[in-house]
């Protein structure tokens, strides 16, 4: 923000509700999440990166992930797509924060050499919500809200997911909260599927490749497959104990918009908001 942005409520950049007042010179306590304003301190709103993962980590999962396209006879380019803002990443590492009980969902965005571009945060959750996602498993009952925030913390996409009973879906938003399309659970039942659909109209899908849905293929209205989402494990134990998750994903070539949104929002949003009550996926 500068001196000559209109007073108003915009994106909270620190991560802990929806949205805080700027009064024209400097960010207020004054904050706003689910339609309900409240106080929160900004000395007290320490922004924080989320990340337990070095680059040279980020870098072997790449590896990976290249070692894996080639067997499946895919043709590699393991030099292409470096550069470029958060949404032109063509290939990047989404990192899930370590930790033992999921209370705020916290992933970092790597690109390709190991640099953190960016990260997911979950905003706007009361105690009450916290409190029910450390003692139940309730949260497909909840509405998750997601913000996308690149390196220099500005948001670039906003996910909602509903709270879901049969079938999920996410409202794919801009940075300024314009609606951009819906991600929509097709299916309940064998290997989930997703349309990805603008003005009503399906522009791809985003499918799941076996039935714990570890690895994804997302496809154009054509069934052209453009981008591809892979599981990468954290150890068996850490799997089974933490709630670290980890995604190599790879975007076959440059995207126009709103279809490279989408892309980058469904491959963000493929474990908190898809698969959210999915320790077990439903």
């Amino acid at each position: 923000m500068t001196e000559t942005t209109a007073a108003d409520w915009y994106p909270d950049p620190y991560g802990r509700a929806e949205l805080r007042y700027w009064d024209g010179a400097t960010w207020t306590d004054h904050v706003s999440s689910n339609g309900k304003q409240s106080s929160d301190p900004v000395n007290a709103a320490v922004v924080k990166e989320v990340t337990n993962m070095s680059g040279e980590k980020v870098q072997q999962q790449v590896d990976r992930h290249f070692d894996s396209a080639e067997k499946r006879g895919a043709i590699v380019d393991r030099g292409a797509g470096v550069g470029g803002d958060l949404l032109s990443q063509q290939l990047f590492v989404v990192n899930q924060k370590a930790k033992l009980i999921e209370v705020n969902n916290e992933y970092a965005i790597f690109d390709r050499n190991g640099a953190q571009v960016g990260s997911v945060r979950q905003v706007g959750q009361s105690t009450v919500k916290k409190v029910l996602r450390v003692v139940s498993s309730l949260d497909q009952f909840f509405t998750h809200h997601l913000q996308v925030v690149d390196s220099q913390n500005n948001v670039v996409l906003k996910l909602t997911r509903p709270a879901k009973f049969v079938k999920s879906r996410v409202v794919v938003e801009d940075g300024a909260g314009t609606t951009i399309g819906e991600i929509t659970q097709k299916n309940a039942l064998g290997k989930i599927k997703f349309g990805l659909n603008v003005g009503g109209v399906e522009m791809g899908s985003i499918n799941a490749e076996n039935w714990r849905a570890w690895n994804f293929n997302i496809q154009d209205a054509n069934g052209t497959e453009i981008a591809r989402i892979t599981k990468t494990f954290e150890g068996v134990l850490k799997t089974a104990f933490t709630t670290a998750d980890n995604y190599v994903v790879s975007v076959h070539h440059p995207l126009p918009d709103p279809l490279r949104q989408m892309v980058v929002a469904a491959a963000l949003s493929v474990d908190t908001a898809l698969k959210q009550d999915s320790r077990g996926f439903g």
